[in-house]
């Protein structure tokens, strides 16, 4: 740890013993000290099938040893086409944009919406417009359209001023898009959205820009959140488990009308200015593919279901515990609220880490958004597994 420095972390004081992981299987990792626990939050929203699933550890393998990578600027591979395609056709969209990770797919969506609208002949449809609360990336385009004042503060200067959606009264001539989370504001502290928001997004004239990054691939129940809402996306952003959550990849699926803006002659310049190295990578894309094929084998979805069941039955009683403000769920992704005004932190860093810390003594590993114990389970959890996080929460608030 002499060099490593790490994200959304304070270094000083920080224990490596404590939190270096060196081995994964299934829904488990285990710590250097040989301490195996339950990743009760999918190592970031990302894990779907479990670590190291053998199906798709063969399809990173033999990818690997055929084309590790090759680039998407003015080339293709078969890897990324197959990919585009599936994608495309599970999500009801026309042309995939590949990025890395969840963040470089926003800034694409934000610069492909300015850059549509320059095409179109309306340059003035520069603004953008995001919900209250909302988040979708930590870099600096991804920034400006994020609410959340703890992650953005600090760097407010350096971004572009965006507005709030309140009605329809906010998409005046001058918007380019409208970007939202579907069902739940994950980062925010899994904070539910009212359903009549996404209903007067309904036939808009700004582009309606969905960020599945987090929701996306099962995590709601159904493969896409926007499926359970009147959403109706131009552009839809993926990321996190599109690969099963084993390798970076994210994508912008747009429709055809917004495809069809960017082409012409050459000279016109009219093609998309943005793309990003690693874009379509081969080995990611071989892992996605791995990935799709195992909800159908393992019914994925179905499981997610399940999941979301049990553990709308353990929240019930819950919600009731006294140290507990209140407990929040879509589908597979669900927030405990707790009264952190009522819990001693006794060391840890807050109270809530203090909760999260004895989870982790009791095999079960997370991490709390501010007051907000998260938990997002690996879609191949079993209902044991399920009640065993709940049980050891009881107990770690009971003490």
């Amino acid at each position: 740890m002499a060099h490593l420095w790490l994200p959304f972390t304070q270094m000083r004081g920080f224990d490596p013993r404590e939190r270096t992981f060196v081995r994964g299987f299934g829904t488990a990792l285990e710590d250097a000290r040989g301490t195996r626990v339950y990743d009760a939050v999918s190592s970031i929203w990302t894990i779907v099938h479990g670590h190291c699933h053998p199906r798709i550890v063969d399809a990173i393998a033999s990818q690997a040893a055929t084309l590790d990578h090759a680039t998407l600027l003015g080339a293709t591979n078969p890897a990324a086409e197959t990919l585009a395609e599936r994608l495309c056709a599970l999500a009801g969209m026309d042309r995939a944009f590949f990025a890395s990770d969840g963040a470089s797919a926003v800034e694409a969506a934000i610069k492909m919406a300015a850059q549509y609208w320059q095409n179109a002949g309306q340059p003035q449809r520069r603004r953008f417009v995001r919900l209250s609360n909302a988040y979708h990336g930590d870099t600096i385009g991804a920034m400006s359209v994020s609410d959340v004042a703890l992650f953005k503060a600090r760097f407010a200067d350096l971004t572009f001023e965006t507005r709030a959606f309140d009605d329809r009264a906010a998409l005046g001539s001058d918007v380019a898009a409208v970007i939202v989370e579907p069902l739940i504001q994950v980062a925010a502290g899994m904070l539910l959205v009212d359903p009549a928001v996404y209903g007067a997004l309904c036939d808009i004239e700004p582009l309606l820009i969905v960020d599945e990054i987090a929701t996306g691939f099962g995590r709601t129940a159904t493969m896409f959140g926007f499926e359970q809402t009147a959403l109706h996306p131009d552009i839809l952003c993926l990321g996190k488990s599109i690969t099963g959550g084993v390798l970076a990849l994210s994508c912008a699926l747009v429709r055809r009308r917004v495809y069809e803006a960017f082409l012409g002659d050459y000279h016109a310049f009219v093609h998309f200015f943005h793309g990003h190295s690693y874009a379509g990578n081969p080995i990611a894309c071989a892992a996605a593919l791995a990935s799709l094929d195992l909800f159908d084998e393992e019914q994925t979805l179905a499981r997610a279901a399940g999941i979301a069941d049990r553990a709308a039955v353990r929240l019930k009683g819950l919600r009731a515990h006294p140290l507990v403000r209140d407990a929040r769920q879509a589908g597979a992704m669900i927030g405990v609220e707790l009264r952190g005004d009522a819990i001693d932190p006794q060391g840890s860093l807050t109270p809530a880490w203090r909760v999260a810390d004895g989870l982790y003594a009791a095999g079960h590993f997370t991490r709390p958004i501010g007051d907000v114990l998260q938990f997002v389970p690996p879609l191949c959890s079993t209902d044991a597994e399920i009640d065993s996080f709940f049980d050891a929460l009881e107990n770690v608030l009971r003490e």
